[in-house]
């Protein structure tokens, strides 16, 4: 009798030890596949996989916080339901993961019935009953950039400090890979973007041209370019000062932002001179788009939350390949070219090549 407790006692450690090792091993994968990731979509990859291998919630996600609004947002989310959330939104200090994203502390709620810090919000959208909860902000240095949040263990009993552990060290790892993959955007767009406009800049303009002139010439598709310049914006800063003009190129940016489609390329190429960049674009439709845009500067009032209500005009100038020009460099001279035969006689217009 004695041996058979023995022999019970000595499988229950086995498979105690079973399990630690099996834990330690997977995060020591976490660890390895975390910290050579340099994207946020390979990280998420990285993170789905592991909690369904660590833990088993009926319905889980990963929202990430937007630095600028400390908005949360589900950037990936599982089980029942959640694919109706996917890119919803919470406000700083909402819910449960709002909160937990604030104070930058964990959370383990076992009943959410006894939880003030619950909102419904989410439930409402998916049409599921949240019971228990677990989630855990991901901090490096300070800085939060998101949260795990678990729903439901599958075999509806509540989460443990035990899930609320392996969580909170699956976050830190989680976290620092964040921190890595955000600093290395942010180096990759500061070498192709304008820092006031946050546009494209001359830099990416001249290599993303010979990408598309050559992919245009192998497509046999066309390429239009429009080149545009604000006209007299110098009285702009003469009147309101610089930090008035800086603002003013900001609005223009967010203008041609709004009027242009998601493929264009709408670039700062220097000082108060833009140029986008239309692939699979006719010079004809090109041409409307630019009388677009110029009416667009020309009804807009400027500076108008400062009380300014600036009013600007611009001078177009278009340009297509292979019709205007057979090389990078020809397309944007054509463009110029045109934009300042409208620039040197009455501006506020549009000319093509």
């Amino acid at each position: 009798m004695q041996m058979i407790k023995t022999e019970k006692k000595n499988n229950k450690l086995d498979n105690e030890s079973q399990r630690l090792l099996h834990k330690l091993s997977t995060f020591n994968e976490l660890g390895k596949a975390l910290t050579s990731s340099l994207s946020i979509e390979e990280i998420q990859k990285v993170v789905v996989e592991k909690v369904q291998e660590l833990l088993e919630p009926k319905n889980w996600s990963l929202l990430l916080v937007d630095p600028e609004t400390k908005k949360l947002t589900f950037r990936v989310t599982v089980g029942e339901g959640t694919n109706r959330i996917l890119g919803t939104t919470l406000a700083e200090g909402e819910g449960i993961a709002g909160w937990v994203a604030k104070e930058h502390k964990p959370l383990l709620v076992p009943d959410v019935t006894k939880e003030s810090r619950f909102s419904p919000k989410i439930d409402k959208l998916t049409n599921f009953n949240t019971h228990s909860v677990v989630c855990v902000p991901l901090v490096a240095r300070g800085n939060c950039h998101g949260v795990i949040e678990l729903i439901n263990n599958i075999d509806e009993s509540s989460f443990t400090e035990e899930d609320l552990l392996l969580l909170t060290t699956m976050g830190d790892y989680t976290a620092i890979a964040l921190e890595n993959a955000f600093f290395i955007n942010k180096v990759e767009e500061l070498t192709i973007t304008d820092d006031l406009t946050g546009l494209y800049n001359s830099r990416f303009l001249q290599s993303r041209v010979d990408y598309e002139v050559k992919r245009a010439n192998r497509f046999e598709y066309d390429l239009s370019m429009i080149f545009l310049d604000l006209d007299l914006f110098k009285f702009v800063n003469d009147k309101h000062g610089h930090l008035m003009g800086s603002k003013t190129l900001k609005e223009v940016a967010e203008l041609l932002i709004q009027n242009t489609r998601n493929i264009d390329m709408v670039c700062r190429y220097g000082g108060d001179e833009f140029v986008i960049l239309m692939p699979e674009t006719s010079k004809k439709n090109a041409l409307l788009v630019a009388n677009k845009l110029r009416n667009a500067v020309k009804n807009k009032q400027f500076l108008a939350d400062e009380g300014i209500n600036y009013r600007l005009t611009s001078s177009f100038g278009v340009a297509c390949f292979p019709d205007d020009a057979k090389s990078k460099d020809e397309l944007i001279e054509m463009a110029d070219t045109a934009m300042y035969r409208i620039k040197n006689k009455d501006r506020d217009g549009v000319a093509e090549a």
